[in-house]
């Protein structure tokens, strides 16, 4: 009979170290579930905030001022168009062959 308890006190015992084992396995498991939802929300908020200053700066008021003040563009005017006529460009096409 006390090889019997011996063996059964010695098997609650392993029962015992493993429920506080898979207890805190579980509590660790559902910290780190609760740090990756508080992210995930960190994240979905940055993304919107993102999205709507993405939008402000695509109107297109702002494109054109940006073009104009950072890359020095213009307007197409008639008075800065260059016009290419066909019969000039047919005119030099043989000039450019005959270099050849």
């Amino acid at each position: 009979m006390n090889r019997l308890n011996i063996v059964l006190f010695l098997a609650l015992l392993a029962s015992c170290v493993y429920l506080v084992s898979v207890s805190y396995d579980a509590r660790r498991l559902y910290a780190e579930l609760d740090a990756a939802r508080n992210e995930e929300k960190a994240l979905a908020t940055e993304f919107e905030r993102l999205q709507a200053e993405r939008q402000a700066q695509a109107t297109p008021l702002k494109v054109e001022r940006l073009a104009r003040d950072r890359l020095a563009m213009r307007n197409a005017t008639p008075a800065v168009t260059q016009y290419v006529s066909y019969a000039a460009a047919a005119a030099s096409a043989p000039a450019a062959g005959a270099a050849r």
